[in-house]
């Protein structure tokens, strides 16, 4: 088997934050996309499930496949940004998810 090369994909990040912040926008103006709070809340939730699972992934990455490197990249500029960057997304996620789960709520 070879070896996985790993890389930073940012602008993956950054898109999922685009899209977190659409669908958080387009709820909070229009207040439903579908007609029905329930699919609203159903598509939030999962929407904001896949988001949040891109951090994560690189969180398990890091901490089980990369040991090694762990220190190496929290010790630059470069390291600290991509860590924060996840944890951006990881907040953008979680707030697509309580916004879906707020309008299933209504249901």
């Amino acid at each position: 088997m070879s070896a996985h090369r790993y890389k930073r994909n940012t602008a993956w990040l950054w898109g999922l934050v685009l899209v977190a912040l659409i669908y958080n926008t387009l709820m909070y103006f229009l207040n439903t996309l579908t007609g029905s709070h329930l699919l609203d809340g159903i598509f939030g939730v999962l929407l904001g499930l896949y988001i949040c699972s891109k951090p994560a992934a690189n969180a398990v990455d890091l901490i089980f496949f990369r040991r090694g490197e762990l220190r190496q990249i929290t010790s630059g500029w470069s390291g600290i940004g991509w860590l924060s960057l996840n944890l951006l997304v990881l907040f953008a996620g979680w707030a697509v998810i309580f916004t879906g789960t707020t309008h299933m709520a209504f249901y």
